[in-house]
């Protein structure tokens, strides 16, 4: 495809988001708003499955390497710091 005709693919698309959200069918400017993008090459990420987000936030939550255990809790009453005898 020739990057004159896709310019004018995005022209058009243009124009029909803007018919589109002026007789307030916006389902309809959020196909074109995305055909648009597809066309520039700026296809965005997919959102990741379900539970692999934070509660509340759009940061993918942390896991720990395969393979790795939590350290052991220091025992308190033996390892305490600047106490004379």
């Amino acid at each position: 495809m020739s990057l004159m005709n896709n310019d004018r693919k995005i022209a058009a698309l243009e124009k029909q988001m803007a018919d589109a959200v002026a007789a307030e069918d916006y389902e309809a400017a959020a196909r074109f708003r995305d055909a648009i993008q597809e066309l520039r090459g700026a296809v965005q990420a997919s959102q990741p499955p379900p539970g692999s987000m934070g509660l509340g936030t759009n940061v993918p939550v942390v896991e720990p390497p395969k393979g790795w255990t939590r350290p052991k809790k220091p025992d308190l009453m033996t390892n305490v710091k600047g106490r004379k005898r």
